[in-house]
């Protein structure tokens, strides 16, 4: 497949219901793997794309380490080509991994954290009907994005959206308009604030796996 990858398999014959799981910025495909064994008690079978855009983490030439990203983050806010071009390749991953490997299309969802959720939500939202939930956590939903949608009943699709009331890089605020922009397109999203910055915590990741497991089982 076309990006780089990490996939969690549970025990047992597949196929499997699997979430798709996209980083942050600056991170990589592991930093999400990691919450796997953690969530539904194992049982998803997880696949964490990293994104396609290097990034490095210190001054040129320092010798820090190299994140990832999926568009570019500066002064200036990330312009709408560059997200459009992450969604399509994002996309394209999924695309292929539903080719290659062994998932149960009937029981699908996917999450994405801070810029990752950016792209999560793209996905979910423009095909509904490929996905039973949507995890948007500590991220936003661009406001010209519901825009460019094309028309679907998105009636059917759960979302949750996670956010701390401390978030210092997304702010909580920007996470509430997001739910107002998810009711403009038919959907009652699932909207919880914990006392927590730009990160998951035990709570939020408990109340994140009882969400998952009572919407990907049967």
């Amino acid at each position: 497949m076309r990006l780089a990858h990490a996939t969690w398999q549970p025990a047992g014959p597949g196929p499997y219901p699997t979430l798709f799981t996209l980083h942050g910025f600056g991170s990589n495909a592991l930093d999400l793997l990691s919450l796997a064994p953690h969530l539904c008690g194992g049982r998803l079978m997880v696949v964490a794309p990293q994104g396609p855009d290097p990034v490095s983490l210190g001054p040129a030439g320092s010798g820090a380490p190299q994140g990832w990203a999926w568009f570019p983050l500066g002064a200036t806010p990330p312009s709408p080509l560059a997200i459009a071009s992450a969604i399509a390749t994002a996309r394209a991953f999924v695309d292929e991994a539903f080719e290659s490997l062994p998932i149960d299309r009937s029981r699908t969802a996917i999450l994405g954290f801070s810029q990752g959720g950016v792209i999560a939500s793209a996905l979910a939202l423009a095909a509904p009907a490929r996905w039973r939930a949507l995890a948007a956590l500590s991220t936003w939903i661009p406001a010209d994005l519901a825009g460019s949608l094309p028309a679907a009943d998105r009636s059917g699709l759960s979302v949750l959206v996670q956010h701390g009331t401390g978030d210092d890089m997304i702010d909580v605020a920007r996470a509430r308009e997001s739910v107002a922009t998810l009711r403009s397109l038919g959907i009652e999203a699932d909207a919880r604030e914990y006392a927590m910055g730009h990160e998951v915590n035990a709570r939020s990741l408990a109340e994140l796996s009882a969400w998952l497991d009572e919407r990907m089982s049967g």
